[in-house]
């Protein structure tokens, strides 16, 4: 899972990413705009996101979803024609979003009323715990998907919002 580049011909990239949602669903103000962030910054910033059973293909158009208790990596080419569906078990993750989940909420609250070192605290380690569910998110993923680690935070960040049921 090494962070170093493959050589830079624009493939090996996400182009487009859309979150699947079986239903509409009303999110707080706060995570609306972490959807909307994350959802920017992985088609523009994404350095590399290569399947490693089609190391030639690329680049990607990526729908997520949550299926059966499971993430949906639906990726396409830019012809929206079907490259990989890869699935992946929510189990493993499970307890780093429900962690996330709890700092998170405790940051929303700390920035209406806790002093700026508190806040730089409390942000610490939600930022922690970010990159642990990113590098989980990698290992899971890893005999599919090379990825680097800016991606990963940023899938891990929109795995994070299709969990949010309201």
């Amino acid at each position: 899972m090494s962070d170093a580049k493959p050589p830079d011909d624009g493939r090996q990239r996400i182009v487009h990413v859309q979150l699947v949602e079986q239903t509409a669903i009303r999110r707080r103000p706060e995570v609306e705009h972490e959807r909307a962030v994350a959802l920017f910054d992985l088609v523009e910033e994404n350095q590399q996101f290569q399947l490693v059973d089609h190391p030639d293909a690329g680049p990607y158009r990526l729908y997520l979803s949550i299926e059966d208790n499971r993430m949906v990596f639906d990726l396409r080419d830019e012809g929206d024609a079907e490259v990989d569906r890869i699935t992946l078990p929510l189990t493993p993750l499970r307890t780093v979003i429900r962690d996330y989940f709890l700092i998170c909420e405790g940051y929303y609250k700390a920035i209406k009323t806790a002093s700026p070192s508190q806040i730089e605290a409390i942000d610490m380690g939600r930022r922690g715990l970010h990159n642990e569910g990113s590098d989980l998110l990698r290992e899971r993923l890893a005999a599919k998907v090379t990825m680097d680690h800016g991606t990963a935070r940023r899938l891990f960040t929109l795995i994070c919002v299709l969990h949010i049921r309201g």
